[in-house]
């Protein structure tokens, strides 16, 4: 199975964190757990509504990359560090996934950076002999 790596933007301050953001693995692809990043190594300042979107918007782009999309996801992780906040992470996650719902486990913890929530995916789409 041929295995396609894509490369590591992730900053946390002034580190890299030696990851890919995402694995293509044959028809799967697996993106690595994604907070709402900034961009300059920091976690934008916002609610969970703020944070989910900005999360989905990023895993759109990164999905792109290898050539899936959103529509292709069919299953996400998720962790939440407040319980209370689940109400309102699942109506704005929701938005994102009008028709096909993918498989998710959604579970709260500490997180290991200053985020309110962070998301995996895994997407399936067929590689073009």
């Amino acid at each position: 199975m041929k295995k396609i790596f894509y490369g590591d933007p992730h900053k946390s301050g002034s580190s890299s964190i030696p990851l890919s953001k995402a694995v293509r693995a044959g028809d799967f692809v697996y993106v690595s757990g994604q907070t709402a990043n900034d961009g300059k190594g920091g976690i934008i300042i916002g609610n969970i509504e703020d944070q989910t979107n900005l999360i989905m918007a990023n895993i759109s782009k990164i999905l792109e990359e290898t050539g899936c999309g959103i529509d292709d996801i069919i299953k996400t992780t998720v962790w939440i560090s407040d319980a209370r906040d689940f109400h309102r992470f699942n109506n704005t996650y929701a938005k994102h996934f009008r028709d096909n719902k993918p498989a998710r486990s959604t579970t709260v913890c500490d997180l290991v950076v200053d985020a309110k929530i962070e998301i995996e995916a895994i997407a399936y789409k067929p590689l073009k002999d």
